[in-house]
């Protein structure tokens, strides 16, 4: 018991946002789902980075454990390719769950929340190229993007993550059968509001209805590093 809270402290000082102002929130992307009996130490872990404004945490839910006895509601087998999409780009051949990618480039497998720590606080310290402002009346999202340094050969890609923020699910089969979870920035659809060369500002808007928090990423392609992203809640 000693040792469990010893380490529940540790993670707590591990996921504290540290004093540093005037920087792009680094993107947190948790590959999860409820049929995985590993995973709600990671879902746990999102919850906590979904708390910090340094942070923009996204859990995303892969259909690939649905066969078991347990559809997960949020699954989207969009995400299961972004999530392959990653592994490719990384020389790997295999995807699990949970699995954090880290600015669209740094992959942890497993709940491991030291290395999840160091990597978001040595993406922090970077410089990332792009400045993005969103700006939210009504049902309509504004969104402008800006280059602050050359911008790369291959271009971007913008992309609008519509988010509901907390979700608490009764697990009724599966291996976590028996649990009540609670979700953090559920990933309810990520669109891709068009290509960009980064030479000039760029501006889209977008009819967002349903989601209570959105995210703007800005991309090297759909799974390369993140150059730039923020967060806004309704």
């Amino acid at each position: 018991m000693r040792n469990l809270l010893r380490t529940a402290a540790l993670m707590t000082t591990c996921f504290a946002a540290p004093a540093l102002a005037d920087m792009s929130p680094v993107v947190v992307e948790l590959y999860t789902s409820q049929g995985c009996s590993s995973c709600p130490p990671a879902d746990e872990m999102l919850t906590e980075l979904a708390a910090r404004d340094d942070v923009i945490a996204l859990a995303l839910h892969v259909d690939y454990w649905d066969y078991i006895g347990w559809v997960d509601e949020f699954a989207d087998p969009a995400y299961t390719q972004r999530q392959q999409d990653y592994a490719r780009a990384a020389g790997e051949t295999t995807i699990y769950t949970p699995q954090f990618v880290i600015a669209g480039q740094d992959i942890v497998i497993g709940a491991r929340g030291m290395d999840v720590a160091d990597l978001i606080a040595a993406r922090r310290i970077e410089d990332q190229p792009v400045d993005v402002d969103l700006t939210w009346t009504e049902d309509t999202l504004s969104i402008t993007a800006q280059m602050d340094d050359a911008p790369a050969p291959d271009g971007y890609v913008v992309q609008l993550a519509q988010i509901l923020p907390v979700q608490s699910i009764d697990i009724q089969r599966g291996e976590n059968a028996g649990k009540t979870i609670q979700y953090s920035n559920v990933v309810q659809s990520i669109t891709v509001l068009g290509q960009w060369d980064g030479v000039e500002p760029i501006s889209f808007e977008a009819d967002v209805t349903d989601a209570d928090q959105v995210a703007v990423i800005v991309q090297r392609g759909t799974n390369g590093p993140v150059a730039g992203a923020a967060k806004l809640i309704n």
